[in-house]
């Protein structure tokens, strides 16, 4: 039944991410939708997938309240426009819904349905180096003219609603924070395999850790040449940078080895495990000593979540959204503070003290964020649309 008082909502999603959980638009769906059916019996959902030729109705499952099993064709330019732009809306219509809700920043031009979106990030409009080429921008163009046409956007922090109020110009009363979580593996909580995972990646027994992409705006060239510095005062400790490494070295995705080759780090001491399956990444979190962060620019900051959620300390850079996540469960600094980043450092890997007292402030930040509260909200916002 619905929650006492209030009606139930029919909710059509466009999973154009769903069986693509290895992004964080997929993880959010994904994550979404199991927190709403746990948290509102009410709530009547529909997930749309494409599968089979793209743009062609009669290849759309929908699935209600329920997993889906099917996997997306390999997406061409058109066919995903096509997708956001005819199919779902069209499908959306005809399953009698109350509201569509798009989990990415891709919402119709022209419907008539109440419409929910939600933009993680506004990056290609902030940062001119992401604008891409004549067809990104003008895609970017597209969706930032179709977002006028939202009922109510969301996004993950205060950060990116002022960038999607200022460089969009969204009414403030139509523009809603609703922070992300984590998943209930993310943790203090030590797990039987987490020695067993962080062998089979030969990782050191004292170790900061990097995790997350390699493009430009993560400035790993700061946190390499912290690294550096501390390596003078802390010759034992070891640097691990984990994800998928750019195929080319590039100046948009500089390659993390040929930074530390550089600045002449000894051998080893830099060590790249590749890509890390979402299951490891606990384990990888959990074993570091400290989490590092130089990013200039994020929507909300995933893996800094993910760390205090592990009971790790993180040293961040003080933008956008990471205040919001870190709190005071780390030390914030100026973007490219090499000398401040390299002291946070040092400091949390000889001062027990301090470490434990960030520690324990990382249980209490995180623990303001969940999947219960992100599906509370939604559900209110919802209902406000509705």
């Amino acid at each position: 039944m619905p929650s006492a008082g209030r009606p139930c909502v029919r909710v059509v999603f466009s999973g154009w991410f769903w069986n693509r959980p290895e992004t964080g638009s997929g993880q959010y769906i994904r994550r979404l939708v199991d927190a709403l059916a746990r948290t509102d019996t009410g709530i009547r959902m529909n997930v749309l997938v494409p599968s089979g030729s793209l743009g062609k109705c009669a290849g759309v499952q929908a699935v209600s309240n329920g997993p889906l099993v099917s996997r997306p064709a390999r997406a061409t330019n058109l066919g995903k426009l096509w997708w956001e732009q005819v199919t779902v809306p069209t499908v959306a219509r005809s399953l009698g819904c109350d509201l569509l809700h798009v989990p990415y920043w891709a919402p119709p031009a022209c419907t008539t349905l109440p419409t929910v979106v939600t933009i993680h990030d506004i990056i290609p409009r902030v940062l001119p180096a992401y604008r891409g080429d004549l067809r990104v921008r003008l895609y970017t163009a597209f969706v930032s003219a179709a977002t006028s046409r939202a009922r109510l956007v969301l996004t993950d922090s205060q950060a990116s609603r002022e960038d999607i109020m200022r460089h969009l110009q969204v009414n403030p009363e139509r523009v809603r924070t609703v922070p992300l979580a984590v998943g209930p593996e993310y943790t203090s909580r030590p797990s039987t395999d987490d020695a067993q995972i962080r062998a089979s990646m030969c990782l050191p027994d004292l170790y900061l850790l990097y995790l997350g992409g390699f493009d430009i705006r993560k400035d790993l060239k700061t946190a390499l040449s912290a690294f550096q510095i501390v390596q003078r005062s802390l010759p034992g400790v070891a640097l691990v940078i984990g994800g998928k490494l750019p195929e080319t070295d590039t100046p948009f995705t500089p390659d993390p080895r040929r930074i530390a080759r550089d600045l002449g780090l000894p051998p080893g001491t830099v060590r790249f495990p590749g890509f890390v399956p979402e299951a490891h990444k606990p384990a990888l979190y959990r074993g570091a000593r400290a989490f590092v962060f130089p990013s200039t620019y994020e929507g909300f900051g995933y893996p800094l979540l993910e760390a205090i959620s592990c009971g790790i300390p993180v040293v961040a850079s003080s933008t956008s959204s990471l205040p919001e996540v870190v709190g005071r469960a780390g030390v914030l600094l100026d973007i490219g503070d090499i000398d401040g980043f390299a002291g946070a450092l040092i400091q949390l890997l000889s001062d027990d003290a301090f470490h434990s007292e960030i520690s324990q402030r990382t249980v209490e930040q995180a623990g303001s964020f969940s999947w219960t509260q992100t599906a509370t909200q939604t559900l209110a916002a919802y209902h406000g649309v509705v």
